[in-house]
């Protein structure tokens, strides 16, 4: 049986529906929302996030009801339910990955009590032993470009490893700097994203310096285009993909065979999508790794639990939120990630 199959029967019993903010300045410079909901039934808590990253869609939901799913349910049949109901209340998202994002956090949250219900973890259930988490850290440059934090946190622990975010900003000293680490582990050229913050302009010179620096790093999203495709094309086996990644589908369309996929479970919208995505990689031979979304609650939690499940000798961007929190203080955690024993649900 599959992961999804296993998990599909198995029942919950939802009795009320709550939500709850979060907010949260980043070391990336800004301040990251997200809302937490948080489904009861027979005494315990089940939660999950919502990372949608437009604030003015988390403030849409002031003053509307949580949503109606009160009952008893299996997994999948909360989830054809879902496929009926409007979790943006009549408000359109400002970006239409979002509709993802929210369906994510109601049915890791339903997952989540599912299992506390029955006083298990995911692992348990699955009968998967959790795996200590390989983690890397993703972080920027800044502006002007600057590999100062780099080198900063590997002083502390020098066995870190990085995924960092390229511009053509970036000078010839950051790369040779970089690479002397030896710690660089993912590059994400940001190709495929259009209308966000962080797009970064397709630019051959920086994709041939990219590949050229880090011959053994997987790099991520390259965007394909008349200038690019040539430079792309032959990387096949280090490439990554995670921005337009959001089922089998979307894998299969790809205008290469990528060597890897970066599994955001939140990309997925529905528990199915995730797991059957994650078996098909597994099939067809595409390494996998784990990433994040600026988690600040419940959802940080689920996607270390997942990686420690599925693939935890990955270069895993689902480093603790100390990497993230510009307040917070060294000692950080180093890598890998021990999963608790005790842990039940979605926890890790």
């Amino acid at each position: 049986m599959s992961l999804y199959e296993q998990i599909a029967d198995l029942p919950v019993t939802i009795e009320s529906v709550a939500r709850r903010r979060q907010t949260a300045d980043t070391t990336s410079g800004f301040e990251r929302t997200t809302t937490e909901y948080r489904l009861s039934g027979d005494g315990v808590v089940g939660r999950g996030e919502d990372v949608t990253y437009e604030t003015a869609d988390h403030d849409a939901l002031a003053g509307t009801d949580p949503i109606d799913v009160e009952g008893e349910w299996t997994i999948d049949a909360l989830s054809d339910r879902l496929d009926e109901v409007d979790l943006f209340h009549g408000n359109p998202p400002e970006n239409e990955t979002s509709r993802n994002y929210r369906r994510w956090a109601v049915e890791s949250a339903a997952l989540d009590l599912a299992l506390r219900q029955r006083e298990e973890s995911l692992g348990g259930f699955l009968g998967v032993e959790p795996e200590p988490v390989r983690f890397v850290v993703s972080t920027r440059l800044g502006d002007p470009p600057s590999t100062d934090r780099v080198e900063g946190l590997l002083a502390r622990n020098p066995e870190l490893e990085f995924k960092l975010d390229p511009t053509p900003e970036w000078p010839e000293a950051a790369f040779e700097t970089l690479r002397e680490t030896d710690a660089v582990r993912i590059l994400d050229l940001k190709g495929w994203y259009e209308g966000t913050d962080v797009d970064v302009e397709p630019d051959p010179e920086l994709y041939r310096d990219v590949f050229a620096a880090f011959p053994a790093a997987v790099v991520e999203d390259p965007a394909f285009t008349p200038a690019t495709g040539a430079l792309v094309e032959p990387q096949a086996d280090r490439l990554s993909f995670d921005y337009p990644i959001d089922g089998v589908e979307s894998l299969e369309s790809l205008p290469v065979e990528p060597g890897w996929c970066n599994v955001k479970p939140s990309r997925f919208g529905t528990l199915e999508s995730l797991f059957e995505t994650i078996a098909y990689c597994e099939r067809e031979g595409i390494e996998l790794y784990g990433g994040g979304q600026f988690e600040l609650a419940s959802g940080r939690t689920a996607i270390q639990t997942i990686a420690a499940l599925c693939y935890p000798d990955g270069p895993n961007d689902v480093a603790p939120r100390a990497y993230n929190d510009p307040d917070a203080e060294p000692p950080y955690p180093k890598s890998p990630l021990r999963p608790s024993r005790d842990a039940v649900g979605f926890e890790f």
